[in-house]
Formats: structure tokens, C-alpha cells, sequence
């Protein structure tokens, strides 16, 4: 009896697990998202949603002294030595400059002319000769263009927080 009794557990046992179907075990988990991958993400985690053009940042900016937003445009240089600052393209040849939160983070050197979408906050800025040589230097410019610079620039700059380029 006790054989015949453990047999039929058995078989039951069995039979159980024979044929079942690979459905979400757990129905309250949801699913994972699908990932972009046409987009790279540096920093913190951000969305595309909501990014205004570059070329309105200095409008919004009218009478304030820095502003939080999110930002789409083109990369027109980036820090060669390291990827640790970028330029956005305003239009009228002037560009923002882009640098990131607690330099926590760089960009790829190859960036210049992906689709870019920052977030964070733009403010302007006084950048002295000293650091505009510097930036010059990273960016590859010759010793003549570097000497060329002697007065500071009142600028557009962006501190980001998150990027995410276009691949």
C-alpha cells in the first residue's frame, strides 16, 4: 500500500512539471524595458522628453542667472585629451560649452557631430585667458591659435548632469 501510495505521488510529481509553460512567473514583476541601442548614456540615468533646441537656451535665459533644463543640439568639439567637456552648436558661429557634474563622468573623444540631449542647467559665465587657452589646448589648437586668446569671454555654459548621444 505504502509503494503504491508513494507511486502515485510520484507520478503525480512528474506529470506536474512535465509540461509547463515559460510565462512571467511572477505576474506583479513587469517585464524588462527594451533598451535603445541607438543611444548612449553617460551620468545620470535621463530622458529624451521634453529637450528644447540649443538654439533657444539663450531666449529662456533672458534675465535669469542660470536655469534647469533639458537640452537636444549637435556636438561640435569635444575635449580631446579626455572627453571632459563638449560644445554645443548655437548657430551664428557660437557654441555652449558643456562640462559635467563633479567631472564624474566624460564623453567619447569622437562625439563631434552626433545628436546630443543634456540635462541639467545652463548659466552664463566669465571664462578667464587662462581657461580659455586650456580649452583650446585640449581641443588641438595650434600654440598660435592659444596665444591668439588675451581678453576673457562672457559665455552660454551648461553643467550636465546626464547625456545621452545619438550613436
Amino acid at each position: 500500500m505504502k509503494k503504491s501510495l508513494f507511486l502515485c505521488f510520484a507520478v503525480a510529481v512528474f506529470a506536474s512539471c512535465g509540461d509547463a509553460k515559460k510565462e512571467n512567473a511572477d505576474p506583479t514583476k513587469p517585464e524588462a524595458p527594451k533598451v535603445d541601442t541607438t543611444l548612449s548614456y553617460f551620468g545620470d540615468t535621463i530622458s529624451t522628453d521634453g529637450a528644447v533646441p540649443v538654439a533657444e537656451v539663450m531666449g529662456k535665459m533672458r534675465g535669469l542667472d542660470s536655469l534647469a533644463m533639458k537640452v537636444t543640439g549637435t556636438i561640435n568639439g569635444v575635449c580631446q585629451k579626455k572627453g571632459c567637456w563638449m560644445e554645443m552648436d548655437l548657430g551664428n558661429e557660437q557654441s555652449m560649452r558643456v562640462t559635467f557634474k563633479d567631472y564624474a563622468f566624460f564623453v567619447p573623444k569622437d562625439a563631434s557631430g552626433k545628436t546630443v540631449y543634456i540635462d541639467g542647467f545652463a548659466y552664463l559665465d566669465t571664462t578667464s585667458v587662462a581657461e580659455l587657452r586650456h580649452y583650446a589646448e585640449d581641443a588641438g589648437e595650434s600654440k598660435a591659435e592659444i596665444e591668439k586668446i588675451t581678453e576673457p569671454e562672457i559665455e552660454l555654459s551648461f553643467e550636465a548632469r546626464g547625456v545621452i548621444i545619438k550613436k
